[in-house]
């Protein structure tokens, strides 16, 4: 039987869940509405506003083309958000599936499993992305690219670990002798208890992807330009960060904000499912 959790854990996992998705909504909202919301689009040059500061036409500035930050931020976020998400979803439908399989089975499956996730774990991890992404090349492709290869090892290792526990326990047991077939069981007994581990880590990862985006785009081997992107934008801005702060500091903050938002998702869900 299934221990229920103290009622305060709770109303804390829950508020922080509320908080989570109450800012993800709020710039997922922004930046969908984008096109709608913004007075300027985000690549129209006005070389007589250069370096603009934050003003009622311009609340976030300009920079040093004259083209709007505000705009420029919020169209940044609609790239950044749709390749964080579509960048998650194999990796994630890869990870939990090999990780499910290698400890529900066992014996060599495990030990492959076990291996390569063990073999890239090895490496720095940051440093791999680097590597694979310079291979791959710059744009949306390379980071998918990158990702596909990489980010499928958490979500592996926690499947793994989870389904391991499992694969004698009683139900499972009883499933077997039911008649049940292997991929009945993992579908049925094993999946629903390892999924809500594998979308704790999912709010983590997405964190976690967000900022190698951005990392990326800084070192400019991300998305490219003239593609609106955090990561090239902070870039762009630190060389006039001591007369155009807003260059970089709203982008940053942008990031900040988001990594604040799946954290408390993530945590509010932990919380949650504990």
């Amino acid at each position: 039987m299934k221990r229920q959790k103290p009622a305060r854990g709770a109303g804390r996992g829950k508020r922080t869940l509320y908080i989570g998705l109450a800012m993800m909504g709020a710039l997922a909202l922004a930046a969908l509405l984008a096109p709608a919301i913004c007075r300027y689009d985000p690549m129209e040059q006005h070389l007589e506003l250069f370096l603009t500061p934050p003003c009622p036409a311009h609340p976030f500035g300009t920079d040093q083309l004259g083209r709007d930050m505000f705009s420029r931020v919020l169209y940044a976020a609609r790239t950044d958000l749709i390749v964080m998400v579509l960048a998650e979803i194999v990796p994630f439908a890869v990870g939990v599936f090999l990780g499910m399989a290698a400890g529900y089975f066992g014996g060599r499956t495990e030990w492959i499993v076990a291996l390569a996730t063990d073999t890239f774990i090895a490496f720095p991890y940051y440093l791999l992305v680097a590597v694979v992404a310079f291979l791959t090349g710059a744009g949306m492709h390379g980071i998918f690219i990158t990702f596909m290869l990489v980010g499928w090892l958490t979500y592996a290792r926690v499947a793994r670990g989870v389904t391991g526990s499992l694969r004698r326990s009683e139900w499972v047991e009883s499933a077997r002798l039911m008649g049940y077939s292997h991929l009945r069981i993992i579908a049925t007994q094993i999946f629903p208890n390892v999924l809500p581990q594998a979308v704790v880590v999912l709010m983590t990862d997405m964190a976690g992807l967000l900022v190698l985006i951005v990392t990326l785009g800084y070192l400019g081997i991300g998305i490219t330009p003239p593609a609106p992107d955090w990561g090239t934008m902070i870039a762009e801005g630190q060389y006039v960060i001591d007369s155009a702060w807003w260059l970089t500091v709203i982008p940053g903050l942008m990031v900040v904000y988001t990594g604040i938002g799946l954290s408390c998702l993530g945590d509010g869900l932990a919380d949650l499912w504990r």
